[in-house]
């Protein structure tokens, strides 16, 4: 029997199919091969048409589908990019494209919503300021796009998106709704004191699903488009970060997952009511939560990780060069800790939510013409990273968060041997690494939705561990040295 696992990234929709015998995936692609484009109309904004991710995974499905036989699907998982919009007409057709997680516009209308209901309130029942998140996207839409807003039948997520073409329904998960500060903790529901303060209805939101469990099935439609069988179950959604920390096995209060791609987070599961009144870290309710057992994850980010990367490298083709990622990588083992005093910091993707929100931008400094060179760039793009995530992880510590051991997939940036040493190194934090992936554990969590695995126990048994870095007591001096002198030369 198998399952199918969707990812629903920014930058590219991977898909994988998981064996639910042996517990490891059988075949995984990802569409388009190269990555997407995020439109920017203007300064700032970030959008991309949902569309195009349904196109990517009708793709992707033509492609597993030539190696594995789509009828032993037995349910579908979604993973997807958190805190976007997606906004449909009641034909369920999209209005405008999906203003995107790194988009920046709405950050004045989640701090006239924080003053004007109070930061108590406001850190009290959804644990964060509306901030930048889905539910300030849509008031800016509703004041600057009132034909739109009037047209609006639903509000959804990404995840949500894909989920009503796959079963012509349109629901959501309070997970998902908490991650767009949709939630209130305290009354356990939709937070209508939010909404009524802009004068949104809350019908504007979909119904409730679990987020571990069934969704819906797949539609005859759907089948026909992606190579299905019809009523193959739907059982699972989560956003990237909350999917990137359950597969990682990583569920209950004191674990922690780190995932370096497009952006890089750090994710602490905690059974606390945990907020930063700086709203510098994030808390939204994990996929493992229940109404017996309340799991919130603690999220630390930093919009512009592989992004600084994959920029850098793009850059560097346009000369002709076109160097690959490995080649990049060996090019920053021959410098030194600390890049020998150049700092990059990774701050040009919107508004980053550990500076409260402030769009710094990317920036350079100490370039020494005479001494440094591209190794010494891309190693400073490395540490900058790190540098960057570390200040996110110190506010988790003081939050109660446990630091000891990290989980990470054995991918993105942690490809990098300068990169996990220096994360290692840098936070203090043994790294293990894990053979998985987003897609890979979407399918495994649709597999436990589905009753097929009877426990999360069971659901991992087929996770192997590849790795493990520990903190090295002869170099951690000299990366805190590097971290301050990275820290002295930050933005102001």
């Amino acid at each position: 029997m198998y399952f199918l696992g969707l990812d629903v990234g920014s930058s590219s929709v991977k898909l994988s199919i998981l064996d639910g015998e042996s517990g490891k995936a059988v075949a995984s692609t990802q569409y388009p091969k190269s990555e997407l484009d995020i439109l920017s109309p203007q300064s700032g904004w970030a959008e991309q048409a949902p569309e195009t991710w349904w196109d990517c995974i009708r793709e992707g499905c033509k492609e597993l589908f030539a190696k594995v036989d789509a009828s032993k699907v037995a349910a579908i998982g979604i993973s997807y990019q958190m805190h976007g919009l997606v906004l449909v007409d009641e034909k369920q057709e999209v209005l405008r494209p999906s203003i995107i997680w790194c988009d920046s516009r709405a950050v004045a209308t989640g701090e006239e919503a924080l003053n004007g209901l109070g930061e108590d309130w406001c850190f009290d029942h959804l644990l964060n300021s509306p901030g930048n998140f889905t539910a300030s996207k849509l008031r800016w839409v509703q004041q600057n796009e009132p034909e739109i807003f009037n047209r609006v039948h639903k509000a959804m997520l990404p995840g949500d998106f894909i989920a009503m073409k796959l079963t012509g329904e349109i629901t959501s998960t309070a997970s998902g709704l908490s991650e767009g500060t949709f939630w209130d903790f305290k009354e356990n529901a939709i937070a209508t004191k939010l909404l009524d303060h802009w004068g949104i209805d809350s019908a504007i939101l979909p119904e409730l699903v679990p987020s571990i469990g069934l969704q819906g099935e797949v539609s005859a439609a759907a089948a026909a488009e992606l190579g299905l069988q019809t009523g193959v179950n739907v059982c699972y959604r989560g956003g990237d970060q909350p999917n990137n920390a359950f597969s990682l096995n990583v569920l209950e209060p004191g674990e922690v997952a780190a995932t370096a791609g497009t952006s890089g987070v750090i994710y602490g599961v905690t059974d606390q009511a945990a907020a930063d009144r700086q709203s510098r870290v994030n808390t939204f309710l994990h996929v493992s939560s229940t109404e017996e057992k309340q799991r919130n994850g603690v999220l630390v980010c930093v919009n512009g990780t592989g992004r600084l990367y994959s920029w850098l490298r793009q850059t560097l083709a346009q000369s002709g060069g076109d160097p690959s990622y490995p080649q990049l990588n060996a090019l920053a083992e021959n410098v030194p800790v600390g890049s020998d005093g150049l700092n990059i910091y990774p701050f040009g993707n919107g508004a980053e939510r550990i500076f409260q929100n402030r769009n710094l931008g990317g920036q350079f400094s100490g370039i020494d013409f005479n001494r440094h060179g591209l190794g010494h760039l891309v190693r400073a793009a490395q540490e900058g990273i790190v540098f960057a995530l570390n200040q996110g992880f110190d506010v988790l510590k003081s939050l109660g968060g446990s630091c000891e051991v990290v989980r990470v997939a054995s991918g993105n940036m942690f490809l990098s041997d300068v990169f996990s040493a220096a994360f290692a190194n840098t936070t203090g934090a043994a790294v293990e690494l894990y053979e998985t992936d987003g897609a890979e554990g979407a399918a495994r969590a649709a597999a436990l939705g589905a009753g097929y695995f009877a426990s999360a126990a069971e659901a991992f048994n087929g996770l192997s561990q590849t790795g493990l870095i520990e903190p090295d007591q002869k170099r951690i001096s000299v990366y805190q040295d590097a971290y301050q002198n990275w820290v002295n030369g930050l933005p102001k």
